[in-house]
C-alpha cells in the first residue's frame, strides 16, 4: 500500500473561496518516503498579510509560480492510487479535491489524518496541532508553516504511528465500512461508536465543553454521521468541523419529542452553529384595528415585531380557517375580516349572504364588544389535551400536556400510570414555557394522530 502524504498553504481557510499557494506531496510505501514533490503555486489572488506572516510566502514569490491547473496533471498522478495523509485531512483533502475538480480531474481517495491517528495510538497528550505534537514526540520541524517542512514532519509522524500501532488503530480507520476517516479531526471514535440508534437530541461541544451546535434527529448515530459525509467547501462547515471536539446525547421516545427537547436547548445554549431555531418566529398573524368609522377589524397578515398580534400562525390557511370560524361562529362582520388585500369570503358566497346584515342594527361600540367577546370565548374554548406516546424504554410512554392551546409540560410517565386523575400524573412533569414553533408542532401533530390525543376537561 501507498501513501500520500500531504501538506499545503491556502489563502484562507476554506477551498470555494481560497487558493493554493505551495503544496508538497511526500509518498511513503509504509516504512520511507520514496518521492518527493513540492512547488508554489499561483492563486490568482493577493495573500493576506496575516498569511504572509505566518507562512512567509508573498505575492512576489508567487508571482512567476505556475497555476494549479498547469500542475493538476501532475498531482492527480501521484495522488491516484494513495491514501491521502494529513494532518487535519479533511482541511487540505477539500482544498486538493475542489481544485483538482476546478481543473478538470475527477478524484476521491481514502484517508487518514494523523490528528486522528495520534489520538488514538498516543491518547493523553496535551494538544494535538502539528507542532505541539511534534515537540512532545521529538520530531524537528524545520521550515514550519511551510508545506515542504510541514509535510516531512507529518512523514515522519506517520512513520512512527506505524511502528506504534500495535493495536490495528489504522487498518481498522481504512476498513471501507469506517466512519474514522470522515470523523472531524478532534472528535474521538468513542464518542460517536456510543451514539445510538433511537430518536434524541445531540448535542456538538468544543474543546472547553460548552455545546456549539443542538440537533435533533429520528436516529441519532445515522444524523450525527451525516454532518460529516460529503465535502462542502464553505467556511461555516470547516470551522464548524474543527470546533467538534465530543458529542454527546439525550435519547427521547419519539421524533416529536426530540423537536420539542431540541427548541428547548437551543433557546437555553444558545449555541454558537446554530442560526434558524434561536429566534424561531411565526410567518402569519392576526391583528386588530380600528377603522376610520370606529369598527375594529380583523385581520391576517404577515408577522412583524412591530405590530401587536392577537395570534400566531406558520401556515397562511391555518389563520385564514380561525378567522373565518370566528366570522361564522360569533356572527361578525364579513366585511370587516380580511386576509392581506383579499376579502374573508367570495363575493356573493352563502356566508356573506347569510351574515351580511346580523350585525347592521349595532353601534360601532356594540359590534366592538362583540369582537372582545368573540375572541375572549374563542381562547377559552381552546382545547386542553394530553398526547401519550412510546417512552425511551419498555414500561414508560411520553406525555405532553396542552392546556387551552398552549404546550404547558412534558416529560415521561410509567405506562400504567393510573390516568383517572390526570392532574396528579401531569404534576409529576417538568413545566415548559412553549414558544410559538412548539406549540405549533404539538397542535399539528394532534390533528395528525388523533389516536394518541386525550381531551381533558376540567383542567
Amino acid at each position: 500500500m501507498f501513501y500520500a502524504v500531504v501538506d499545503i498553504e491556502t489563502t484562507g481557510g476554506f477551498a470555494s473561496g481560497s487558493g493554493i499557494t505551495e503544496i508538497a506531496i511526500l509518498i511513503h510505501d509504509g516504512n520511507a518516503v520514496i518521492e518527493h514533490y513540492e512547488t508554489l503555486i499561483n492563486p490568482q489572488k493577493p495573500i493576506p498579510l496575516s498569511i504572509q506572516v505566518l507562512t512567509g510566502i508573498n505575492d512576489q514569490m508567487v508571482e512567476d509560480a505556475p497555476l494549479f491547473s498547469e500542475v493538476a496533471a501532475k498531482i492527480h498522478q501521484l495522488l491516484s492510487g494513495c491514501v491521502f495523509i494529513a494532518h487535519n485531512v479533511n482541511f487540505d483533502y477539500s482544498f486538493v479535491k475542489h481544485h483538482l475538480s476546478l481543473a478538470g480531474f475527477s478524484f476521491d481517495a481514502p484517508r487518514l489524518c494523523t490528528v486522528r491517528m495520534s489520538r488514538q495510538i498516543k491518547p493523553g497528550l496535551k494538544s494535538y496541532s502539528l507542532g505541539k505534537l511534534c515537540d512532545a514526540l521529538g520530531i524537528k520541524i524545520e521550515n514550519r508553516h511551510r508545506a515542504g517542512g510541514d509535510a516531512q514532519a507529518t512523514a515522519i509522524l506517520f512513520s512512527r504511528l506505524l511502528s506504534w500501532d500495535l493495536e490495528g488503530h489504522i487498518p481498522a480507520m481504512l476498513k471501507r465500512n469506517s466512519k474514522d476517516q470522515h470523523l472531524p479531526p478532534n472528535l474521538a471514535s468513542e464518542d460517536f461508536l456510543k451514539l445510538p440508534s433511537c430518536p434524541g437530541v445531540y448535542y456538538f461541544k468544543d474543546k472547553l465543553g460548552k455545546e456549539i451546535y443542538v440537533g435533533k434527529a429520528l436516529n441519532l448515530k445515522k444524523r450525527v454521521a451525516s454532518h460529516f459525509t460529503g465535502h462542502s467547501q464553505g467556511p461555516q462547515r470547516q470551522h464548524f468541523l474543527r470546533d467538534i471536539y465530543s458529542v454527546d446525547f439525550e435519547p427521547c421516545g419519539t421524533e416529536l419529542m426530540a423537536f420539542l427537547l431540541e427548541a428547548v436547548e437551543i433557546k437555553k445554549l444558545w449555541p454558537k452553529y446554530n442560526r434558524a431555531m434561536k429566534r424561531p418566529e411565526p410567518r402569519f398573524a392576526l391583528y386588530a384595528y380600528e377603522d376610520s368609522e370606529g369598527f375594529t377589524r380583523l385581520a391576517l397578515g404577515k408577522y412583524s415585531k412591530t405590530q401587536q398580534a392577537i395570534q400566531f400562525f406558520d401556515k397562511e390557511a391555518d389563520g385564514i380557517r380561525m378567522l373565518r370560524k370566528l366570522v361564522i361562529d360569533y356572527k361578525l362582520s364579513a366585511q370587516r375580516c380580511s386576509y392581506g388585500r383579499y376579502p374573508l369570503f367570495a363575493e356573493g358566497s352563502d356566508q356573506v349572504l347569510l351574515l351580511s346584515n346580523s350585525w347592521q342594527a349595532l353601534s360601532y361600540q356594540n359590534y366592538n364588544d362583540l369582537v372582545i367577546e368573540a375572541l375572549d370565548h374563542y381562547n377559552s374554548n381552546l382545547a386542553s389535551f394530553v398526547i401519550l406516546d412510546q417512552g425511551r424504554v419498555p414500561g414508560e410512554q411520553s406525555c405532553i400536556y396542552v392546556k387551552k392551546g398552549r404546550l404547558t409540560r412534558m416529560g415521561y410517565i410509567q405506562d400504567c400510570s393510573d390516568l383517572t386523575d390526570i392532574s396528579e400524573v401531569l404534576e409529576t412533569l417538568p413545566l415548559y414555557n412553549a414558544n410559538h414553533y412548539m406549540n405549533q408542532l404539538v397542535v399539528r401533530y394532534a390533528e395528525a394522530h388523533p389516536g394518541r390525543v386525550r381531551l381533558i376537561i376540567g383542567i
